[in-house]
């Protein structure tokens, strides 16, 4: 999954694909190196980002989807908070919805995706963007996400969303501390009894830098070594804003997992 932020003030590439036009041609050349989905987000959920206006959103990331529809072969996910952007996007050619507010209480979003027969990512956080670093605190994190889960599932069976339009992400980052990351990843496994596709997104996140003691530019190697981790405990999707050197490392470790595959290429 290819990362396209079309914000001024995501974490990574805050800015830099604020304009559709270069919005638009980042996510293809993202599809050319590989990404199978591309995440479409114009709201940062980084820690203490400010909420925007629904109609802000929507100017964001409507022209970069509707060019994108036309253009890329791969599914288009809205990444977004609001029920309103959600139904546009899906309208304009999104097929997923990606959902950092899962945890949410209002069903609108989840009828919504109902009745597109959309994907759904369902990803746990504690708090909001604002406050889910303050100080998130877990008896047992793996287990209270892994109910998260299963409640969740449960209530989207209710609104009508089918076990086979979800997707679950622990939502490494969102709401932990470092070792609540650590052991979320450790426990990737875990949550394959949900039977339901997984996905991690830990693509240059701070908890790396807190581990390593490493700036933002110097974070892709070991936000490669958990991608690697994930998918050989069996996540299926990795979220990436580095997607060439992602898919180069993920195939080489299937690779190595999986040798009689290849036969005698």
């Amino acid at each position: 999954m290819g990362i396209v932020n079309v914000t001024p003030d995501s974490f990574f590439d805050g800015g830099r694909f604020l304009a559709a036009p270069a919005a638009v041609a980042h996510a293809c050349r993202l599809v050319e190196q590989g990404a199978e989905i591309i995440d479409v987000g114009g709201e940062s959920t980084r820690p203490g980002a400010e909420p925007v206006s629904e109609a802000e959103e929507l100017r964001r990331v409507m022209p970069v989807i509707e060019q994108l529809a036309g253009r890329v072969k791969v599914p288009i996910a809205i990444d977004t908070l609001k029920p309103g952007v959600a139904r546009a996007a899906l309208a304009a050619g999104a097929s997923i919805v990606n959902d950092v507010a899962a945890h949410r209480d209002d069903p609108a979003l989840w009828r919504l995706v109902a009745e597109a027969r959309a994907g759904y990512v369902c990803m746990h956080m504690q708090g909001t963007p604002q406050t889910m670093q303050a100080d998130p605190v877990y008896t047992d994190v793996v287990r209270e996400v892994g109910e998260f889960f299963a409640e969740r599932l449960r209530r989207l069976c209710d609104c009508g969303v089918a076990r086979e339009q979800v997707i679950l992400d622990p939502g490494i980052g969102f709401g932990k501390r470092v070792g609540h990351n650590l052991q979320l990843l450790g426990a990737v496994r875990s949550f394959t009894r949900l039977e339901r596709p997984l996905l991690l997104g830990v693509s240059r996140k701070s908890f790396i830098g807190k581990l390593l003691g490493a700036e933002l530019a110097a974070r892709l190697p070991a936000a490669l070594a958990c991608a690697c981790w994930a998918v050989g405990a069996g996540a299926q999707i990795v979220r990436a804003h580095d997607v060439a050197e992602t898919v180069d490392a993920v195939r080489i470790a299937a690779a190595l997992a999986h040798p009689g595959d290849l036969g005698e290429r």
